[in-house]
């Protein structure tokens, strides 16, 4: 997975007084929860536009103090008016332990049915997968290609070795609907060719 670097400062204090002064001077406080010890950190806050600001996913190499921490973003809090950037909590990697994150849904080709004149519905744009670090993905690839009308891709087709998706089998990541021109296009086809409407076809198959 793609990682990107955030300098950051120890803090010393972290009251509300001293996390106040931080973002007034358009630093974010942060906290970056390790198996040993919790680190207390200040960054600026234009420093988190790729990180947040995307929809991509990235791990993070934090570097306080001349220290470097491979972690990944854990939650961010945003300020209910402005939305700027409040306070950011980070998790240090470790590279034998599995972590959990949400990756883009890409997906590629021009399905049957789009051709068809059917609409290719995306119903979810990201996934939580889990996995050591080495083997978490940037994002994850479907071919939509094949899919005709009424077809649908579930998360039971990308299971695979390197990484869990932690989402029930049976949820639909992307389907192909029926549309006005595809039902039109269906009674031209059964009059030529005497076959069964787009939906009959499609509930053939699953």
């Amino acid at each position: 997975m793609k990682s990107i670097t955030i300098q950051g400062e120890k803090r010393e204090s972290v009251g509300k007084k001293s996390s106040q002064a931080l973002r007034n001077a358009e630093k974010v406080p942060c906290v970056v929860y390790g198996e040993k010890e919790v680190l207390h950190f200040s960054a600026d806050e234009k420093s988190f536009k790729n990180l947040v600001y995307t929809p991509e996913a990235h791990t993070v190499t934090l570097e306080v103090d001349g220290r470097k921490i491979d972690a990944i973003l854990q939650d961010v809090q945003f300020h209910p008016v402005t939305d700027r950037i409040i306070h950011a909590d980070f998790y240090e990697l470790n590279p034998d332990k599995p972590v959990s994150i949400e990756v883009p849904v890409i997906t590629t080709g021009r399905s049957k049915g789009v051709v068809r004149g059917g609409v290719l519905r995306v119903n979810l744009r990201k996934l939580k997968v889990r996995a050591i670090p080495v083997n978490l993905p940037d994002e994850i690839v479907i071919d939509v290609t094949p899919l005709n009308v009424g077809h649908k891709f579930e998360v039971a087709k990308l299971k695979n070795d390197k990484f869990q998706i932690l989402h029930p089998d049976n949820t639909v990541v992307v389907a192909v609907k029926t549309s006005r021109t595809v039902k039109a296009g269906a009674d031209d086809d059964d009059e030529e060719n005497g076959e069964g409407s787009a939906n009959e076809n499609a509930e053939g198959t699953n």
